[in-house]
């Protein structure tokens, strides 16, 4: 890995199955290397994957199976602004398979527990525009939602 500044993230043994999974989801996105334990950690046997260095939309991220101990939270999110609903709709749907669940303005956890914001460009144009009745409104209207409905939003500025 190259980068001086990245992401580690603690995963129970499923580091490889969860980095392979964020590949598939996101235009240049890759599993980078898979880095097994010399020795027998507290976390599993000499030889496991102990570390994932991946690629998550252009960003280094590393995934360390550090075993049960700690878990992800809302703390921390990857945040992926989308370009229209079709995106918006496939990456809920994809992100929330097999587990995962929504969450309130946006937000969703996938199956690993990692918590996502998904966000579409529109309404961050609109939570900046000029006047503030229409910023108030889209924002009004976005506190309501799970996943992002753009045309929702629009329609709400406009009032």
């Amino acid at each position: 890995m190259d980068a001086k500044l990245y992401p580690c993230l603690w995963f129970d043994g499923n580091a490889q199955e969860a980095a392979t999974f964020y590949a598939s989801v996101l235009p240049d996105s890759h599993v980078d290397k898979l880095w097994r334990s010399p020795v027998e950690t507290p976390a599993g046997p000499e030889g496991m994957v102990l570390l994932v260095d991946f690629t998550v939309a252009g960003q280094p991220v590393q995934g360390l199976n550090g075993g049960p101990d700690f878990t992800f939270s809302e703390a921390v999110s990857f945040v992926i602004e989308c370009d229209d609903q079709a995106e918006v709709d496939r990456l809920w749907t994809t992100l929330t398979a097999d587990g995962g669940e929504g969450g309130p303005c946006g937000w969703l956890k996938d199956r690993f527990g990692l918590s996502w914001q998904i966000v579409p460009r529109r309404l961050n144009e609109l939570m900046e525009d000029p006047d503030p009745d229409r910023a108030r409104r889209a924002m009004e209207a976005m506190l309501k939602m799970g996943k992002i409905d753009i045309a929702e939003v629009e329609r709400a500025a406009d009032g």
